[in-house]
Parts: C-alpha cells; sequence; structure tokens
C-alpha cells in the first residue's frame, strides 16, 4: 500500500511517499499506517516553479545542511556542511549583500540532470527547517531516520578578542577614578562653622483703631483722645 505524509508550511511543503513494512507493528496510539520504506521524497516553495526530488539519500542530506545552515545562520557561528559524497550532495550558503540564501542541488540520475539552484528567502528557508521538524517528530514516519547533531569544533569558532583589548576599557575605568581622585585631593577643605545666634524680634498687635502696641509693655497708657 502506497502511504503518503504531507508536511505543509506557508511557504514551504515536503511531501514523502513510501510503503509499510508489514514486519512492524502498529503503535496503538496512532492508527496510521506505518511509513517505514521512503520510496520519494518531494520539496515545493511558493513562488518557485522548481521543485526538489528524490530518495532517502536526497532527504537526509536536505534535513542535514538544512539544520546546520540554519543552526549557523542563527548563532553568527558556521556550521560546517558534512561531506555528503557524489549522490544527491546539497549545499547552502548566504548570497552577499542580500537577505537571500542559495540552495544548490546536483541530483544523481541516469539522465545527468543539471545542478538545480534555488534563491530562498529567509521564511521560506525557516519554513523548509519547520517542516523537517515536523517530519522528525511523526513517530509514524519513518522511524529508524535519525539526525546526529554535534556541537561545533573550536576550530570554527570567531577568535576571541586578544586580552589587551579586553583590558581597555577595565583600564580607563581605573585611571578615570584616579584621575578623579587626584583632582579632589587638590581641593581645600570647607570650613564648618557654628550658625549665629539671631537676635529676638519684639511683636507687635494691631488695635481696631489702627495703632498698635507693643506686646512686651503693658503697663503703657492709652493715647489721650
Amino acid at each position: 500500500m502506497n502511504i503518503q505524509r504531507q508536511y505543509s508550511l506557508p511557504n514551504c511543503t515536503l511531501r514523502l511517499e513510501g510503503l509499510s513494512d508489514s514486519v512492524t507493528g502498529t503503535d496503538s496510539a496512532d492508527s496510521r499506517p506505518l511509513l517505514s520504506i521512503l520510496v520519494n521524497a518531494e520539496c515545493r516553495f511558493v513562488g518557485i516553479s522548481q521543485t526538489l526530488q528524490g530518495g532517502r539519500t536526497f532527504l537526509e542530506n536536505l534535513a542535514k545542511v538544512a539544520s546546520a545552515y540554519a543552526q549557523g545562520y542563527l548563532s553568527g557561528i558556521p556550521h560546517p556542511q558534512d561531506s555528503q559524497g557524489d549522490e544527491d550532495p546539497i549545499h547552502l550558503e548566504k548570497i552577499e549583500g542580500t537577505d537571500f540564501h542559495r540552495l544548490a542541488w546536483q541530483p544523481h540520475d541516469e539522465g545527468g540532470q543539471s545542478r538545480v539552484e534555488l534563491e530562498l528567502n529567509t521564511v521560506q528557508l525557516f519554513d523548509l527547517v519547520e517542516s523537517i521538524d515536523q517530519f522528525f517528530a511523526d513517530s509514524r514516519t519513518l522511524p529508524d531516520f535519525t539526525l546526529q547533531l554535534q556541537p561545533v569544533s573550536r576550530r570554527y569558532r570567531p577568535p576571541d578578542e586578544p586580552l589587551v583589548q579586553r583590558a581597555v576599557p577595565a583600564t580607563l575605568g581605573i585611571g578615570s577614578i584616579a584621575l578623579m581622585a587626584l583632582i579632589l585631593f587638590f581641593f581645600p577643605i570647607p570650613e564648618v562653622r557654628e550658625p549665629e545666634p539671631r537676635p529676638p524680634q519684639t511683636s507687635t498687635e494691631t488695635i481696631p483703631n489702627g495703632n498698635s502696641s507693643s506686646s512686651s509693655n503693658p503697663n503703657s497708657t492709652p493715647p489721650t483722645p
């Protein structure tokens, strides 16, 4: 029985066709037939008429290269794309000065099909990666298909910043603190003076006829009318 699996994203569609191995049992949690033998793998992109199509080797190479390139693109550290031999080699690279990525594929068939090159934008690239991730997450499709992810070797890391350059900001900071301390050393210490007492003030009271009387002399005689 021919079995088909399709993993569709807005800008990329990965479609697999294959057969079921009668020896492999069924999973009670998923009633779909198990696709255990891959016959054909097909990858299409929206807006691009060319279709990528091949067998198991093609799918393996596509998954390895797309995953490695996407990790390098996100991390800024280039991930090596392993040598894939002479059958269905695939290569991904950034097109300098643009936001596009060149996917180059050399089909391996008796007809001698020419090299295929596709220019993918970043959305198409990550839709391709997402479709591959969905395929790996599907336990009913090629369960023996695994992607070996390995940490990047130290030789692919960008060179560390020299110790002299890393020490420059700290040196400038220490130098600024020392200079400010030297300038403050020559400033005179301000003299602390006690506040002088203020003389007492006499309060006056205003009477209704507009004259004022001093509250400090209660025996003062009122003015003669």
